[in-house]
């Protein structure tokens, strides 16, 4: 029978996703038939599988690192906050409605539990080893009757948990022994370990806490991880926006990103970040905009909303007058549909404004439909006009998630980007808009940086223009993927004890 191993954590955001993403990759480099799987993920990053259902982004991570294709059995419930308490609920990767908070946790949530235990049987009878992801904490008593992530996951397959907290953010102890005492007895003996994650300077300095640990709570602390910088894998959580503003490098292209209220999907940028001669930050206000030599406008959750917030904050007049200075904006998804000059929403899918100007810098305008765009695609992009020069790629592979329809509303623009194959199958599909200009352009191709000609293409021109030489070696996205995986994979490993916990998942497999 299979065997499990579950994280769950003392709070959001003290390292599971990756800690999760570092067991699949060292079982799987141990020959073992891994998985992962999150109950529900809340995010705004989401990925579409090859049959054109949608996932959270961490669990695409978690499975490159095991080997396999992504598919939604691995996260069977998605929430994806659009704003005022409320969410979209995506179960089996399909949308089902919008829900504020009380509505889903009070009642639906229970009612999606049955989605994820239905996952779990399909990959309990196809995978010998399962790697588990909490969310938040499982001590969220005013939550706990509904939550079907933690605990209630645990319970159910009798799954051992270890028990994660960050002490890069301070009161790692308290938290840990805060969060084992407001657990029900049966949920404590679950828990069968404890790890230290995110740790910088000299471990013999924390013996002593660790002592004090396993005394206090009778729990092994069964790592201490170090703090891993730059680990280069996809994040599902906006939180590490934070870390990556802090980690900047100085590259000699600077690549502004509007940090958005509802941004999503900004691993679209991460191919762009990790290059040698890049600098990419993210731009909340127009004060932190700099001298950018390219803007981006990401994707978000809710489009109308935000082309408000550009407005409101003044960053929409700044972009604009950036333009008039000759630095090209580049549009992502819904930054594709704010470049036009209007967001249409007859039937209030997103909110309950029915038209919103855009920016105006693209004669397109877009309308929302109740369906939902997801796919994974391929295209091809010829002769996009861009600052002086033309890209062209005769393949480029991405996904594509959104709700919109974009259309013009002049004759003679420019249309580079094709995509001439939509899950598996041929097709003719218009999938961008360009000014001739090379100033201005805008996609709905989620990932078009990851094609890596594409994107040593479009960079080089950007150096030209700068009169700097172009970079003919750069980087190779999924060799730069596996190699994290693999480094993330050594580190976790030689500062785990790993004999404990096959010891402990031996037992899980021996309960099942």
């Amino acid at each position: 029978m299979a065997e499990y191993i579950m994280l769950q954590g003392t709070s959001s955001h003290v390292g599971k996703s990756i800690l999760a993403t570092a067991l699949c990759r060292i079982f799987f480099q141990e020959g073992k038939r891994v998985v992962p799987f999150k109950a529900q993920n809340m995010a705004l990053n989401s990925f579409v599988t090859a049959d054109g259902r949608e996932m959270g982004r961490a669990q695409v991570a978690q499975a490159e690192a095991a080997g396999l294709l992504p598919s939604v059995e691995m996260n069977p419930v998605l929430l994806k906050p659009t704003g005022n308490s409320c969410s979209q609920v995506i179960i089996d990767g399909y949308p089902v409605g919008n829900m504020s908070a009380k509505e889903y946790h009070q009642g639906y949530s229970l009612k999606a539990f049955d989605a994820v235990t239905a996952a779990l049987q399909r990959l309990q009878m196809a995978y010998d080893t399962i790697v588990i992801e909490g969310a938040g904490s499982p001590a969220e008593v005013n939550l706990k009757d509904h939550d079907i992530v933690n605990m209630r996951v645990a319970k159910y397959l009798g799954a051992p948990v270890l028990l994660v907290a960050d002490i890069d953010r301070g009161g790692s102890l308290a938290a840990l022994v805060g969060t084992l005492e407001l657990l029900d007895e049966e949920e404590r003996n679950l828990v069968k370990g404890l790890i230290i994650n995110k740790f910088r300077g000299d471990i013999s300095l924390f013996e002593p806490a660790v002592s004090f640990l396993e005394q206090k709570t009778g729990k092994p602390v069964l790592g201490v991880i170090p703090f891993i910088e730059d680990l280069g894998i996809d994040d599902e959580d906006s939180v590490s926006l934070e870390e990556k503003q802090h980690s900047l490098k100085t590259g000699e292209l600077h690549i502004a990103v509007i940090q958005l209220p509802k941004l999503s999907n900004f691993t679209d940028f991460d191919s762009l970040a990790a290059e040698t001669d890049v600098s990419l930050y993210y731009v909340p206000h127009p004060d932190s905009l700099g001298q950018p030599d390219v803007i981006i406008l990401p994707g978000s959750k809710n489009t109308a909303a935000d082309m408000a917030w550009l407005r409101e904050t003044g960053l929409a007049d700044a972009i604009c007058r950036q333009l008039e200075k000759s630095v090209p904006v580049i549009g992502i998804c819904g930054g594709y549909q704010m470049l036009g000059q209007w967001i249409h929403d007859p039937l209030h899918t997103e909110s309950s404004v029915t038209s919103t100007p855009g920016l105006g810098l693209l004669p397109v305008e877009t309308t929302f439909a109740e369906a939902k765009s997801l796919s994974q695609v391929q295209g091809v992009c010829q002769n996009l006009p861009f600052v002086g020069t033309t890209l062209s790629a005769p393949v480029l592979k991405g996904y594509e998630i959104h709700m919109g329809q974009t259309t013009d509303v002049e004759s003679g623009l420019c249309h580079p980007v094709v995509v001439t194959e939509r899950k598996g199958q041929p097709c003719h599909v218009v999938h961008s808009t360009a000014r001739k200009d090379g100033l201005v352009w805008g996609t709905y191709m989620h990932g078009i940086f990851d094609n890596d000609g594409f994107r040593q293409d479009l960079l080089n021109s950007l150096r030209r223009r700068k009169g700097l030489p172009p970079l003919l070696q750069r980087n190779h996205v999924q060799t730069e993927k596996e190699r994290h995986y693999d480094q993330l994979a050594q580190v976790v490993r030689n500062h785990l004890d790993m004999t404990a916990l096959r010891r402990i998942m031996a037992g899980s497999a021996d309960h099942d």
